[in-house]
């Protein structure tokens, strides 16, 4: 069986990738210099452009060992911290000078099971004692408590002129004839992505030696319509049969499609036209509402033209193009989302500190934890080593809650820092001590003492004298 061909032409150096010189030569500029004070990359664009080949062609590139943890995978607190996190402060197993980290796909961190996955990445990244590349498609679905801590390194797309050389290097080497109108159309449909190009060539030059544009098989494209262009063609005004192109190839469900497209309705600055566009989301929201109840799934396709259709045809030459964004009611969700989170995580932790089950916790003992917080911040969140989001909760002032979080993490550093100056210090005296005892031992020559001599004297031999016999007596009286 034929290797996969994305695999197989996977730049093996730096030096291969395709385009983004810039970015680059700013990645091997940053590997030349790193230092353990040195702040981590952040690679971002779209798929199949060359980021992670990037990274593992600079490991390559520098002779470093990888250690690659993928955050959509495994990217739980607990994961993050046991992988990452002891590869990032710990030397290479094989005896290479540095181990680079590559953490993909961390704009997939948001809505985890465990919302302490970004905190737990933001935290390897200030105290890793390695060289750190994190690799996301969005930049802005990125936590900001790690885009801050990052240097940024932007991809780009690959421009349609690169893409037909290498098309037309693999086809060389693989012995396939293409004719120009088939690489034309496989650049053309793969928008810049690389990776989906070398897929669609390959899935079509399967089993044969020449191929042409009919063969080209574009159902391999990974990037497909994109909610986005959706609603922008829905504010546009754009006909019908483009409307229903787009809903059919976008892979949001229509219950989300109607959120994105209402959000944008009250800025709509005529307010007859902003009216009937309600009236036409609410008929939508009608059908789904039956589709739901009655299990009826074609009433889809109304509620998709209504939505669609019906609000665009209250745009069309209005000249509307407002900003898209995610629905207002997803981030009001996820806010309460991560509140809830943060309310368990904080009772958890009360409860194992003061004995007391979770459920008492909240129900009788916050406003009597919340006085004892109050009267000492500093103290309350160093006991229970609580973070930000916890002390407002506790203390229901964001000001105050950061201002202690902020002089325990100086309490901390302090302490640490005290630590090292003492444990330097000790070292500073131990070598000192034995510089001394080193000279003391050059300058006192120590002579080892001289053998004793040893005088044999000869002695005659020693003759055996007889004893006279005792004479024996009588003792008659």
């Amino acid at each position: 069986m034929n290797m996969d061909w994305a695999e197989k032409y996977r730049p093996m150096h730096l030096a291969d990738i395709l385009g983004n010189g810039s970015a680059v030569r700013q990645i091997l500029d940053w590997a030349n210099s790193w230092t353990p004070d040195s702040r981590p990359l952040l690679l971002t664009g779209k798929p199949g452009i060359g980021k992670t080949s990037a990274a593992l062609a600079l490991a390559r590139d520098m002779d470093w060992e990888v250690m690659e943890l993928n955050a959509s995978d495994a990217r739980t607190k607990a994961i993050i911290e046991h992988v990452a996190g002891n590869s990032s402060t710990t030397m290479s197993l094989f005896g290479s000078g540095r181990k680079l980290i590559i953490i993909d796909e961390v704009d997939n961190l948001e809505g985890n099971a465990d919302r302490g996955g970004a905190r737990a990445i933001a935290d390897i990244l200030k105290e890793a004692q390695q060289p750190i590349i994190l690799i996301a498609n969005d930049a802005y679905g990125v936590s900001e408590s790690i885009r801050k801590l990052c240097d940024p390194v932007p991809f780009r797309a690959i421009t349609t002129p690169t893409l037909l050389k290498r098309m037309r290097e693999i086809c060389s080497i693989e012995h396939i004839s293409c004719g120009e109108d088939a690489i034309s159309a496989i650049a053309d449909s793969s928008a810049g992505d690389l990776r989906s190009a070398v897929n669609m060539l390959f899935g079509s030059s399967t089993g044969k030696t020449s191929i042409s544009a009919d063969d080209i098989n574009t159902a391999q494209k990974d990037e497909r319509s994109t909610i986005f262009d959706l609603v922008a063609a829905v504010y546009s005004g754009a006909p019908d049969k483009v409307l229903q192109k787009l809903s059919f190839e976008c892979d949001e469900k229509p219950d989300a499609v109607m959120q994105w497209i209402e959000e944008s309705i009250p800025l709509m600055s005529n307010t007859d036209r902003r009216i009937r566009a309600y009236r036409r989301i609410s008929r939508a929201d009608v059908y789904l509402g039956r589709t739901m109840r009655r299990q009826y799934y074609t009433m889809w396709r109304y509620a998709t033209s209504l939505m669609t259709m019906g609000v665009a045809s209250e745009n069309a030459g209005a000249g509307f193009r407002p900003r898209i964004m995610p629905p207002s009611r997803w981030r009001r969700m996820s806010t309460a989302k991560k509140q809830k989170a943060v309310r368990r995580t904080l009772a958890a932790s009360l409860s194992e500190n003061y004995h007391i089950p979770e459920n008492q916790v909240r129900s009788e003992y916050m406003d009597l934890l919340a006085r004892f917080a109050a009267s000492d911040p500093v103290a309350f969140c160093e006991r229970h080593n609580l973070d930000a989001d916890q002390m407002i909760i506790v203390l229901h002032d964001k000001a105050a809650a950061l201002a202690a979080v902020k002089e325990v993490q100086r309490i901390a550093k302090e302490r640490e820092m005290k630590v090292k100056k003492l444990t330097a210090a000790k070292k500073v005296e131990l070598r000192k001590l034995a510089d001394e005892v080193e000279a003391a031992r050059a300058e006192v020559k120590v002579e080892s003492p001289p053998e004793p001599v040893v005088m044999v004297v000869e002695e005659d031999p020693i003759e055996e004298k007889k004893m006279a016999p005792k004479q024996a007596t009588l003792d008659f009286f």
